[in-house]
């Protein structure tokens, strides 16, 4: 199951988010799209850059620390010759997006 946390992008935030995504649009808030968990960080996607294999993530921790950072795309791929990607990042805790259910793969919806 993803997890459950939102998070407000702060207007500052949103501003330089617009500056470095390749989308003309930036959501206001994103869900943390790692596997269910209260405590630690949570990452919620803002965007593909225009770097290939690079996104646009908003890290949290808390209601205070919050930060835009660039993470590589997670390089897990399921076997065969369709095998679908995982939508996270490289290094990222829990499962893998193709190891879950459609409503947890933030590349699916």
């Amino acid at each position: 199951m993803r997890c459950r946390h939102w998070r407000r992008v702060p207007l500052d935030l949103v501003r330089e988010a617009r500056e470095r995504s390749a989308a003309e649009c930036v959501d206001r808030a994103v869900q943390c799209q790692l596997a269910s968990h209260d405590d630690g960080e949570h990452c919620g996607l803002l965007g593909d850059l225009d770097e290939f294999g690079t996104a646009l993530w908003l890290r949290w921790l808390g209601r205070t620390e919050v930060e835009l950072v660039v993470l590589p795309d997670c390089p897990v791929v399921a076997p065969g010759p369709d095998g679908e990607g995982c939508c996270l990042f490289a290094g990222h805790t829990g499962r893998h997006t193709r190891d879950g259910t459609a409503d947890e793969a933030p590349c699916t919806g």
